[in-house]
């Protein structure tokens, strides 16, 4: 995810006329739950507190965007069906270059849809504990994308535990668990579709002896996947590390090793824009190309016009017409019935 050009990031450091509040809460009826019980692993220290803010002159889809900024308490919360139930699950990661969170746009409007579908939407607000002065061209200091910081995939693994040790409680059939992100939380699909087998923290309790594979996962206009964009992570970043791909690899279409694609990477729907201004079509591409060669069932689509950060909200491009293609595809892979 390069920084410089998302444009509500930028409202973030560059607009007098933000509106902000201290903590994200969700609508009436709905309650966060903190995802640890005591301190969470690898916590860092943050400069200022939990801030919700919107610029009403940055509009997507006609309405501003609400972002959250400084997350260190992650937390979690459940939005039931409204209607009838068909005990699939999605937990959903906004997206916001690991820096900030998208928290309506990728966040609580996608609940919306999904419940709306008799599909039970856990909305996570992970980890994001500076925004680093957005969108001046500094390192990350405190969080990114994995490896260079575990943060958001340990609260993403937390996460997938909690839901199916709550599963009966919240009606919610433990074999129908997936994952949807957008953005840079479509890289953390990615990231938890890969890194199941071992979680990266101490277990705590109980729900870290549940599974924290997906049943299947939604990622839509990922970045940080292709070898390109993990080599430009490397060099981004405070934390120093080698992009560990063979030299004669294809840094476009070769994906990134930090995503190691087996047999075992869930079920995968890919959506993306060619004219993504900022993470390159290539992510998807590198993607969709390690999961093809493994034997994993992927769909993936891709649309000529589209850009980037579109959520769920309808413009006049042909790629906002995404929700009717992965219902299409929940069906079809029997996460929810026909």
């Amino acid at each position: 995810m390069r920084p410089l050009t998302l444009a509500f990031c930028v409202a973030v450091a560059c607009s007098a006329a933000l509106a902000q509040t201290s903590g994200w809460q969700p609508s009436a009826g709905h309650t966060q739950i903190a995802i640890w019980p005591g301190a969470a692993p690898d916590a860092q220290p943050v400069a200022g507190p939990e801030t919700v803010w919107s610029d009403p002159k940055e509009l997507i889809g006609g309405k501003p965007v609400v972002g959250v900024k400084n997350v260190t308490q992650p937390t979690m919360t459940v939005y039931s069906p409204s209607g009838q139930n068909t005990g699939a699950a999605v937990v959903v990661f906004p997206g916001g270059g690991y820096q900030i969170l998208a928290i309506d746009l990728e966040g609580t409007e996608v609940c919306d849809w999904l419940t709306s579908r008799g599909i039970t939407c856990v909305l996570l607000k992970y980890r994001v504990p500076d925004n680093n002065g957005y969108p001046k061209p500094a390192p990350y200091p405190k969080s990114g994308p994995y490896p260079e910081s575990p943060m958001a995939l340990e609260d993403a693994q937390r996460t997938m535990g909690l839901v199916r040790l709550h599963a009966a409680e919240w009606h919610i059939d433990p074999h129908k668990v997936g994952v949807m992100g957008f953005s840079a939380g479509g890289h953390l699909v990615a990231a938890i579709s890969t890194h199941f087998e071992k979680r990266l923290y101490p277990a705590v309790d109980a729900a870290d002896k549940e599974s924290c594979r997906p049943d299947f996962a939604v990622a839509l206009y990922p970045g940080h996947l292709s070898i390109d964009a993990a080599e430009w992570d490397a060099k981004f970043g405070t934390k120093k590390f080698a992009v560990n791909a063979p030299a004669n690899a294809d840094k476009d279409l070769g994906l990134n090793p930090e995503v190691p694609v087996t047999r075992e990477t869930p079920p995968t729907f890919l959506l993306q824009a060619e004219d993504d201004h900022v993470d390159n079509v290539n992510d998807s591409l590198a993607y969709y190309i390690a999961l093809k060669n493994a034997g994993v069932p992927v769909e993936i689509h891709l649309y000529a016009q589209g850009g980037h950060a579109f959520g769920l909200r309808r413009t006049k491009q042909p790629i906002t017409d995404w929700p009717q293609l992965v219902e299409t595809w929940l069906r079809t892979i029997g996460m929810i019935s026909q």
